[in-house]
């Protein structure tokens, strides 16, 4: 079983710049970020990361924790997505239950720190963007917190780390 996450930061810390991560990618994260998505069994994210991000297709389950239940008619278009009313946790756990032992978890901060603080992620995918003046910073500190770094990598000013559960 491998419990995967997968964020994106500007080298200032933000995880968003025009209120989606999307303005801070460049075309060596997207073909990082669909090899990671190799393999994988499910997609968990958060409800605000449904309603910012291009969620209409996936090519596995997207999985929506979502108190509020505010999704964009695109995202709940997609034939393999869920909105689930549950804890993250509970989430993490049924998508695991449901679906299968590998998940990749691609949400916000706030999603993925709790998941994180519960020690449910095995390995973490970081990009750094060269990117600045986004919202939401986090400092990679609190991501990374329990993780020993396995493998980093520069590619045109973007920096992708690997970590892996200490």
């Amino acid at each position: 079983m491998t419990v995967s996450a997968n964020i994106i930061l500007g080298s200032d810390g933000s995880t968003a710049l025009e209120g989606s991560s999307r303005a801070l990618t460049d075309a060596s994260d997207r073909e990082r970020f669909h090899k990671i998505r190799s393999g994988i069994d499910a997609i968990l994210i958060g409800g605000h990361t449904a309603r910012n991000e291009p969620y209409g297709k996936t090519p596995v389950p997207l999985l929506i924790v979502s108190k509020r239940n505010e999704i964009p008619e695109p995202v709940r278009a997609n034939p393999l997505a869920s909105v689930w009313n549950l804890s993250p946790m509970a989430a993490l756990q049924k998508a695991i239950t449901d679906f299968g032992q590998n998940i990749l978890i691609e949400s916000g901060p706030k999603l993925l720190l709790e998941l994180l603080r519960e020690g449910a992620v095995d390995e973490l995918f970081i990009t750094i963007s060269p990117k600045t003046g986004g919202e939401v910073r986090i400092e990679i500190s609190e991501l990374t917190n329990g993780f020993v770094e396995t493998s980093r990598e520069e590619v045109s000013g973007t920096i992708f780390l690997k970590f892996l559960k200490n």
